[in-house]
Formats: C-alpha cells, structure tokens, sequence
C-alpha cells in the first residue's frame, strides 16, 4: 500500500539528505546539526514503505535545534518535577541515581524515515517518580522540557504510564552521550523520536497539553508509529 507523505514529511526528510552530504541546513530559521553513529539495520516492518526508504544511510542522526548541544554537570543537574503535584521536587543527579531502575531493548523510530534496532536502554519509569511528586486528580498532561531551549514536548498521563515509556540515563551499555541528550532523554518506543525529548531537566504536570516544538511547526500532537504526521 501506498501513502502520501505531506508536506511536513518531505521537508524533514530533504534538509536530511543534504545533512547526510556534510551541509548544514536550516529548519524553521534554527540550524540543525547532523552527524551518523553506530550504523545498526534499519530494516523495520513497524514503519511505512515511503518512509524506511527516505533515506540511503543506517544508523543514529543527531539533531539539534539550538546549537550547541547542551553540556551536562553532574554537580549543578536538577531534574524538577512541578505543575500540579502535592510534592514538587527537585533532585540532584545522586537522587536521579537512586530511583528505582529498570531496562529495556526497544527500537528507535524517526518520523524522517530512519530506524536503529535493538536499542538496550536502562533508566526510570514515570509511575514511581509521579507517585513520589503526588500527582494531582487533576493533571491530564506531563510537559517535558530540555536543557536545549526552547525544546518541550507534551504526552498525555496515560501515554507516559505506558509500560515501554523509560526515562533513560543509559544507552547500550553506557552513560547518554552529550549528542544523544545526556544525561537523561524520554524514551517512547511506539512513537516517533520528536516525542522523546532529550536533555531533560523538568516535568512539568498540567491540566491541558502544552505546544511541542515540533507541533508548532506542524506535526502530530500524537506520534504514533505509522499512524501520525500523513502517514495514518
């Protein structure tokens, strides 16, 4: 089957070509840097033919919408959790350590067409920190926000509980890399990466979603893997 890719779709995916060749392209008036790593099978029936087929090239592209990447210290990182909750917090890097762990193996999907397989992540899940804060009857909405501003994204309560959503501190056996948002990035397998935001230092509850940087400039309030951003 077939599927139209609009127009939002084909942008993202051209100023990725000329990346791919080495140039620096401009999206939205922001620079956005690329750069190719740990060339994995990109092969995935999860995602529509038009889009596996984007691009020439496997493996991670590093965006970034604010250059430079933002830089982690350990000493100085909070992660705030605010909005409406009965316990606001504001943790250090140590406390981020001492919450309860899990891991996962996922796979990592770009709406511009790309996937890397088999990805090994370990981190936190979103139930025990929310419990902690005492997340209010009200709240509807989790906003999250980057160390890379203005980069924010919103996910319904029930879309952060689900079982396969991480906040993850490590990637393949190693701490988060500065390029893939160290120290900590929202891991969402059945959505597209934009959703995941990377950098993260708040979670903000609300009681109405909040506009993502991406949503602003057109896409999906929903990223859902084949079914968002024209390709539904």
């Amino acid at each position: 089957m077939e599927h139209d890719l609009d127009e939002r779709t084909w942008g993202r995916r051209a100023f990725l070509g000329a990346l791919g060749a080495g140039a620096l392209a401009v999206v939205a008036g922001r620079p956005v840097w690329n750069a190719v790593s740990q060339p994995l099978n990109a092969a995935t029936s999860a995602l529509p033919d038009p889009v596996r087929e984007a691009l020439p090239f496997d493996g991670w592209r590093i965006y970034a919408v604010n250059p430079p990447m933002p830089t982690f210290e350990p000493a100085s990182f909070r992660l705030r959790v605010t909005g409406l909750v009965d316990r606001p917090l504001d943790l250090t890097w140590q406390d981020v350590q001492g919450l309860p762990r899990t891991e996962q193996v996922s796979d990592f999907h770009c709406v511009t067409g790309w996937s890397v397989d088999d990805v090994r992540w370990a981190g936190f899940r979103l139930g025990p920190l929310l419990e902690r804060a005492g997340l209010q009857p009200a709240a509807t909405h989790l906003e999250f926000v980057s160390l890379e501003r203005p980069y924010v994204d919103t996910l319904e309560i029930a879309q952060a509980l689900l079982p396969d959503v991480l906040v993850a501190d490590r990637m393949d056996g190693d701490g988060l890399s500065r390029p893939h948002g160290a120290p900590l990035r929202v891991v969402i397998p059945r959505m597209y990466g934009y959703k995941g935001v990377k950098w993260l230092t708040a979670i903000n509850a609300t009681d109405e979603p909040q506009v993502g940087y991406w949503e602003a400039r057109g896409y999906d309030t929903d990223a859902w893997i084949g079914a968002s951003n024209g390709l539904g």
